[in-house]
């Protein structure tokens, strides 16, 4: 496996991604999206399990380099920018994708998407954009549609890994995505994670009070339906 460190540049901002490659064969690509608190260690160390399974990945960065969040409130403020300016969302995980679909090795027709909380609705408005993505998924992520004007159809599939008990994105959230998809006869599938709160991949998760606790077991499940689904959407016939 080899890894790398990936400047790049989004409107004057300084970006720095993480890839890791499975080999230097051409294979397919996942961006990964990192959650609220920035492309962290644990982001990283995704990066390279998801190269275990024999695809590149490249994680790419919404904040700038070296932006962490360090508590609740950091990671809040970090995030609402992109809640609250959809287009500038669009704008920085599309930047990431083609920086991503450029990187050497990859083939650049088969890309899909996962991402975690803010990354899970990075990772589906990256499927709204139009790129040429083949499949997107979202742990625990968020799901309200961005303005008409800067949607386009989703051609991706979708995989939605959620928790019950989530009240992060709770059910009625959840429920209008289901309609969405419906309605645009997109291939998609939701799991839902009957004990799970907010946050359920997240070791680091660990308030209950705030509908925020890690699970193990679900962490487990869902990462390896994100892997079952990919290597579906990859195969070679």
């Amino acid at each position: 496996m080899l890894t790398e460190t990936i400047s790049y540049q989004d409107n004057g901002v300084e970006l720095e991604g993480f890839a890791a490659f499975a080999d230097a064969q051409k294979r397919p690509l996942v961006v990964l999206c990192h959650a609220w608190r920035g492309r962290d260690e644990f982001v990283c160390d995704k990066a390279k399990e998801i190269a275990g399974w024999g695809y590149h990945c490249f994680a790419l960065d919404m904040y700038g380099k070296g932006v962490l969040g360090h508590s609740k409130e950091e990671n809040a403020a970090l995030k609402r920018p992109f809640v609250e300016d959809r287009a500038l969302l669009q704008r920085r995980v599309v930047k990431g994708f083609e920086t991503g679909s450029r990187l050497i090795h990859v083939d650049a027709d088969r890309i899909a998407a996962v991402g975690m909380g803010f990354g899970g609705g990075c990772a589906i408005d990256l499927a709204r954009s139009g790129v040429n993505l083949k499949g997107a998924v979202s742990i625990y992520g968020h799901f309200a549609p961005p303005p008409a004007s800067i949607a386009k159809p989703i051609g991706a599939k979708v995989l939605v890994l959620h928790g019950y008990k989530d009240p992060v994105a709770g059910r009625e959230e959840l429920r209008a995505f289901e309609k969405e998809m419906d309605a645009a006869k997109i291939d998609w599938q939701v799991h839902v994670y009957g004990c799970a709160m907010h946050a359920f991949a997240n070791p680091s998760a660990n308030d209950a009070r705030s509908g925020m606790l890690y699970s193990p077991t679900d962490a487990e499940r869902a990462w390896k339906a994100a892997r079952n689904f990919f290597d579906e959407l990859f195969a070679r016939n």
